[in-house]
């Protein structure tokens, strides 16, 4: 990990501190925990492109790179990146700003990536299409 790893200079779709009970038995952050909240801030990203109600059809794909803990600030970055008749897919980035209980306090690590493909739906959850931009 390098030491210069900085926050995007964009604003965070999401941004969470995980508590005690978000952990798993090694006591750092369950992986199925950080995978919900990167599928909340791609869904934001989805909706507001769709202007409105989304579901998640895939998980394109999805890297853990580094351990997230309790107390981190955590930050997830959400970008369409691809728009279709009826789908929308997002590349989700997420780092931590670590707590005062790690090594160094105010460090900025990427922790994850994951690109997601969502489908635009009408008040029936049927298939609708994408507004133009």
């Amino acid at each position: 990990m390098a030491d210069d790893v900085q926050l995007p200079n964009r604003h965070a779709t999401l941004r969470v501190v995980p508590l005690p009970k978000d952990t798993n038995a090694a006591g750092d952050i369950f992986g199925g925990w950080i995978m919900s909240q990167v599928d909340i801030a791609g869904s934001i990203a989805a909706s507001r492109r769709a202007k409105g109600r989304t579901v998640t059809v895939a998980v394109n794909a999805f890297s853990f790179k580094a351990p997230v803990f309790v107390n981190d600030v955590v930050s997830f970055y959400a970008e369409v990146t691809k728009v279709g008749t009826t789908s929308i897919t997002v590349n989700v980035e997420v780092y931590v700003e670590r707590g005062l209980r790690w090594p160094k306090p105010g460090e900025v690590v990427k922790v994850t990536e994951a690109v997601l493909t969502y489908v635009a739906v009408d008040e029936n959850r049927q298939k609708r299409p994408v507004p133009a931009a």
